[in-house]
């Protein structure tokens, strides 16, 4: 499978058929709603079976039909780390302790639809119609999440790249994962959702008149990865609220998940800056996802060890309170070997 090359929704599906055949015992397809055109949305679950409920990270491409490299990352990203959990000790001990929950292609209908022919390769929007006044097709699906929906950046002009639809949630799609991620809104450490183009990592809210409560925290993590972006290819992404740094805009699905409780959440603009916008070469691909994994990868890493590592650090403190002045020594110890391992 060439992970360097744009790829049809067939292979694609495909070749989530095929990660299960490959990895048995840590991949499995969960389908979880239907397009608009009835299409199957599917996802990777990917972890290692514990026996217990774990907690998630989240991850969608595609939810923008013509942002291609979007897709193309999360089924490199896929790859990654089934291919370093075996070898590296702390991708396997994130995989037994979190459920990657992957969404190669959200924007289904909208995706096929570019590949039809030069004319269509741009479509932004799923492929619903419109109300019944409108000749026009489609709802910009991350404009149609209940997050201060239809309030900003967006145009109620059905015929738009923008419009939102006639209700929050009222596009297959997006009910989609509203139902499912709000279901389970408990288990998810962060929330990651995948465009092009800009080179940004956008932190919550894109609506200017609210600020995240932990936006500090979101400020310094997606700093932290746009650093490790930036040591893999010298390649500079901008970190920011969207109203600050592209566009103020309402109905994300960053937002959403981010009123729903859940901590860290961005949105990726994968390369370029313009010069080729939407219609990023293929030979950019390998770079492109090289440099995002590693700036998802920082985030979710953060996610993960303040989870786990803090918990470890509770409970040694706990244990430091309630036990004698003479065990403190072994406490010490017993938390350096927890924390080192």
């Amino acid at each position: 499978y060439d992970y360097y090359k744009y790829h049809p929704m067939s292979e694609i599906t495909s070749w989530m058929e095929q990660m299960v055949k490959d990895h048995p015992d840590v991949v499995t397809v969960v389908k979880y709603g239907k397009t608009y055109e009835s299409r199957d949305i599917s996802l990777l679950k990917i972890g290692l079976n514990t026996g217990k409920e774990k907690k998630a990270i989240w991850m969608d491409c595609g939810i923008h039909a013509r942002e291609w490299i979007a897709p193309a990352f999360c089924q490199y990203f896929v790859r990654e780390i089934l291919q370093t959990y075996k070898t590296d000790a702390k991708m396997e001990e994130m995989m037994k302790n979190v459920d990657f929950y992957v969404t190669p292609v959200l924007n289904i209908d909208g995706y096929i639809y570019t590949w039809e022919n030069k004319t269509t390769r741009l479509w932004r929007k799923n492929r619903s119609p419109g109300p019944e006044d409108c000749s026009c097709y489609g709802t910009d699906l991350n404009r149609n999440f209940d997050a201060n929906w239809g309030t900003v950046g967006v145009s109620f002009d059905c015929c738009s790249n923008t419009y939102p639809g006639t209700k929050p949630a009222s596009e297959p799609e997006a009910k989609a994962v509203t139902d499912f991620v709000g279901s389970r809104k408990d288990i998810f450490l962060c929330f990651l959702t995948i465009h092009s183009y800009g080179q940004l990592i956008l932190v919550p809210y894109g609506h200017p008149n609210y600020t995240a409560p932990n936006y500090n925290e979101l400020m310094m993590v997606g700093k932290g990865a746009a650093e490790a972006i930036w040591k893999v290819h010298g390649m500079n992404y901008t970190v920011g609220a969207s109203p600050d740094v592209l566009y103020a805009n309402s109905g994300s699905s960053r937002d959403w998940a981010r009123m729903q409780g859940i901590p860290l959440t961005f949105t990726f603009e994968l390369r370029d800056n313009g010069t080729y916008s939407f219609e990023l070469p293929e030979d950019q691909i390998q770079p492109t996802c090289e440099e995002a994994y590693s700036g998802a990868l920082h985030i979710i890493t953060y996610a993960h060890d303040k989870t786990f590592s803090g918990a470890v650090a509770n409970a040694a403190v706990t244990l430091w309170s309630i036990l004698s002045p003479t065990s403190h020594t072994f406490i010490f110890v017993w938390f350096q070997v927890l924390w080192l391992s």
